[in-house]
């Protein structure tokens, strides 16, 4: 997924959120169930942690593109892998939903507005790193854009997904470090260059512990 893209113009940014608004209409009544259940399974520990997680709206992957388990029983979650998906939200999207793809990411923040799409429960092993160690104990966040595009990693996009990630690590108990939380380019064996150099990990971690 590191094809390449024009630059984006701030018409097709808002073009892209107004999309993903109209779409969270009709997807955030199935992610409140999505996160009640998820929370009693939990239990009271899980009931707490979901409480601290900004709106997410449910739009499963194809059940051929990730792994079901029972992390954090089967698996430790030890990682949040900060990925940027090279496409714009909706034509990932589409590629999670493929089957043919065998690639996913728990979670997808839009650039245009922080808009969250939840694509693989965070019990099941999302395929995102390119290790399957790393992808049994970790969390896949994708970003809307390109590396070489710093355009798409707004204010809001940063905002929502420092959110996000601050509350998986609050879940699972993650230091909030630049260890802990990698990008997807620093898996072992990884081929990939996301985030990039444009990706402000300073300002991002600012934000998760803030």
């Amino acid at each position: 997924m590191e094809a390449h893209d024009p630059t984006p113009s701030r018409r097709s940014l808002l073009r892209s959120g107004a999309y993903l608004g109209a779409a969270a209409l009709g997807l955030t009544a199935a992610s409140a169930a999505s996160a009640a259940s998820a929370a009693e399974a939990a239990g009271p520990a899980g009931r707490r942690a979901a409480v601290a997680y900004p709106p997410t709206h449910w739009i499963p992957a194809s059940t051929s593109n990730y792994t079901v388990a029972s992390r954090p029983t089967q698996y430790s979650v030890d990682y949040v892998v900060i990925h940027v998906t090279q496409e714009t939200f909706p034509d990932a999207r589409d590629i999670f939903q493929n089957p043919a793809k065998k690639v996913s990411a728990h979670y997808m923040v839009a650039s245009a507005d922080g808009y969250i799409g939840q694509f693989v429960r965070e019990k099941d092993v999302a395929w995102h790193a390119g290790n399957w160690d790393y992808n049994t104990r970790s969390i896949g966040i994708e970003h809307e854009g390109w590396v070489d595009k710093p355009a798409y990693f707004t204010d809001a996009l940063y905002a929502s997904s420092a959110a996000l990630t601050a509350a998986v690590c609050d879940r699972y108990g993650i230091p909030k470090t630049r260890s802990r939380i990698i990008a997807h380019s620093e898996v072992p064996g990884a081929t990939h260059t996301d985030p990039g150099k444009y990706w402000d990990w300073a300002r991002y971690l600012a934000l998760v512990n803030g």
